[in-house]
């Protein structure tokens, strides 16, 4: 079973962003890293002179790596840039949005978790495509992912195993809004919040997580304890998503219970030292509330 390693979501200082994965570079025990500004097509050129070092670094480590599109394409400039990052023949581009499809056709690609693939034979319309790997949606339940990773046996199928959810993307910036600014001049307030910000209830009770244009879950899934039954369903990567945490130490922790020199109980509780007051849950893989935790 193969670790992976999603791009940021959040809006980190560029120096920051580019150390992040030199250190995943050379000390994260991951197979697979995919990079690139996917969340708020405005961010990308805060990273666009360090993306070419930081594929070099990682490739050289010998990890491979995937670019990834945005989730949501709705600028005429944006298409511009899925045109371009589709062109790219050294590396495997993880398809977030459907706009790329067409740019990709016939290629080898990646399908990332923010494409709605909720049966085997959508997932067997995207390997007849060029899909080589297909991260699935986290909400999925295990039996769903057990149908799908059947149906695929010679294509790699991915689970969202840590990190807060992805629930939603949006044409609005809500960070912006918050500080009463427009999207168009945002003033990238989103840098101010580089694990997202917390959302409550008009009752105070924890809720969701906002990212820019992003919602995201407020608990963060850890599908530590679900591994092995994971693998005997047919998954063959779990993906870890870059939080305000020590990576490196998380994927060496995913890594000692995948090689059995940890136990899931154990392994369990060091993530809670890694991630400190944070909530944990793993309720969508078991068909429940996706914030609940057994």
């Amino acid at each position: 079973m193969q670790l992976s390693l999603g791009p940021v979501l959040y809006n980190w200082a560029p120096e920051r962003w580019r150390d992040f994965y030199f250190r995943i570079a050379d000390e994260a025990p991951v197979d697979v890293v995919s990079v690139g500004e996917i969340v708020c097509s405005k961010r990308s050129p805060f990273f666009a002179d360090h993306l070419p070092d930081v594929i070099e670094r990682l490739q050289g480590a010998g990890k491979q790596v995937l670019l990834g599109s945005l989730i949501l394409v709705s600028l005429r400039r944006e298409r511009r840039q899925i045109g371009e990052l589709c062109a790219a023949d050294d590396v495997l581009v993880e398809v977030n949005d459907l706009t790329c499809l067409k740019s990709l056709k016939g290629r080898p690609h990646a399908i990332g978790p923010f494409v709605n693939i909720y049966n085997e034979t959508c997932a067997a319309y995207h390997v007849r495509e060029g899909a080589a790997r297909i991260c699935l949606p986290p909400e999925l339940p295990l039996s769903s992912v057990a149908v799908i990773a059947a149906a695929l046996p010679d294509t790699v199928v991915e689970i969202f195993a840590f990190g807060r959810v992805p629930l939603a993307i949006s044409a609005r910036c809500y960070h912006a809004r918050l500080h009463k600014l427009s999207k168009d001049n945002c003033r990238f307030v989103c840098e101010q919040d580089p694990d997202g910000l917390a959302l409550k209830t008009l009752d105070q009770q924890d809720f969701l997580t906002i990212n820019g244009v992003q919602t995201l879950s407020h608990a963060c899934t850890s599908l530590v304890g679900e591994i092995e039954t994971l693998r005997e369903a047919g998954v063959g990567s779990l993906r870890l998503s870059p939080q305000d945490c020590d990576m490196v130490e998380i994927a060496k922790t995913f890594r000692d219970v995948l090689d059995g020199r940890s136990s899931a109980e154990a392994a369990s509780g060091r993530l809670s030292g890694l991630y400190p007051g944070v909530a944990f849950a793993n309720g969508f893989v078991r068909g429940k509330p996706g914030f609940s935790y057994a």
